[in-house]
């Protein structure tokens, strides 16, 4: 079962190539060329890996928290508001608060944490209470995520004079690897004299990948080994077969889709801690969340796989901004290949027929050589 899942996966990325590629060349560019800019625009340098891995960090955390409200039977289309409500609180705790170095880190992505779990935990509140569909009260929510932060943003001793953004966190809040030891005499001078180090150190790697890989091997361990993922999954299987079982199914999804907020909250406080340091005003959703729906899909709802399906993901969308400056493609075509290769991942009878037609007409050409 597992290697049929990503057989689909792999396929399901070749398709979304080939029909990225036939795009590119209807429009008139070369697709061999245009995927060796891509290539190279993740693989080129030590700098390239390091955005990629900085870009991917918050999509495999939004793909976790997805992946995790399906395994217990829920549609959370709310990852996007919780990723807002995350970075909101810890850009209001690195700020404000003063604490120590690390601790004031950890103090921030906790807020982060638990202020996205409250946020998820009210569309599972009313699904539980109410049997109002999590699908329409986590859309809901993701538009009241993103008006409320812009009105935090708007607050006098937060906002920045004359930025449509907050204030910037303090020092002693960030999780950026390294960060002032780059620009110290002591840093200049060991990466003037390493070029590979200098490279990849360049863009704001932080520790966000680290906390990703553990809370994905921790959601791993919950679903798999604990009496709480058995139960969540009970439910997602069954809910009524798990409430004859003895299992409070209404507080279990309160429980999973407040877990599923808080993944998502940590995306948002490790993007805000280790990279953009603040919180901007915002026309519209970043897509993080909705995102991570992808990531989640192309990882078959697996939350240790969603770490290279965000970081395919990630690479993709990072490698397909240089198109446009290199050869003139349009960036739609990487939302054109992503989007087919959801499509056919969401399709698994259909690549079930495509394979078993080619397998078919493979034994029939081998019958016909024995003629």
């Amino acid at each position: 079962m597992k290697q049929s899942k990503i057989l689909i996966t792999l396929i399901s990325i070749i398709l979304g190539l080939l029909v990225g590629g036939i795009a590119l060349l209807i429009a008139g560019f070369n697709p061999i060329e245009a995927y060796g800019i891509m290539f190279n625009g993740i693989f080129g340098s030590p700098k390239y890996i390091a955005w990629t891995i900085v870009r991917s960090t918050p999509l495999i955390l939004t793909g976790i928290s997805v992946a995790f409200a399906f395994k217990t039977g829920l549609f959370n289309i709310g990852a996007e508001g919780q990723y807002i409500i995350g970075s909101l609180a810890a850009t209001l705790v690195g700020y404000f608060l003063e604490a120590p170095i690390i601790i004031h880190a950890i103090v921030a992505i906790l807020a982060g944490c638990l202020a996205a779990a409250i946020w998820g935990g009210i569309a599972g509140l009313l699904k539980a209470k109410f049997g109002i569909n999590e699908v329409i009260t986590t859309i809901m929510l993701n538009w009241t995520a993103l008006y409320f932060s812009n009105f935090v943003v708007f607050w006098e001793p937060f906002k920045r004079p004359n930025r449509d953004a907050s204030q910037k966190i303090l020092d002693t809040a960030s999780i950026e690897i390294l960060e002032k030891w780059k620009i110290s005499d002591a840093g200049k001078e060991v990466l003037n004299s390493n070029e590979f180090l200098k490279d990849f150190l360049n863009p704001p790697i932080n520790f966000g990948f680290i906390i990703a890989v553990l809370i994905a091997i921790l959601v791993w361990y919950i679903l798999k080994h604990t009496t709480l993922g058995y139960q969540l999954k009970a439910v997602g299987f069954n809910k009524d077969a798990a409430e004859y079982g003895g299992i409070d199914v209404k507080k279990k999804m309160i429980i999973s889709m407040a877990i599923a907020g808080a993944i998502a909250g940590v995306a948002g406080a490790t993007q805000v801690l280790g990279v953009s340091k603040e919180t901007a005003i915002l026309a519209t959703t970043e897509g993080y969340g909705f995102d991570g729906i992808a990531v989640a899909l192309i990882a078959s709802n697996h939350p240790i796989a969603s770490i290279p399906a965000g970081l395919l993901f990630g690479g993709l969308k990072y490698a397909g901004s240089k198109l446009q400056p290199n050869i003139g493609a349009p960036m739609e075509v990487i939302n054109i290949t992503i989007g087919v290769i959801v499509f056919f991942i969401a399709m698994p009878k259909l690549i079930q027929i495509i394979t078993s037609f080619v397998s078919r007409r493979k034994r029939g050409v081998e019958v016909d050589d024995t003629k």
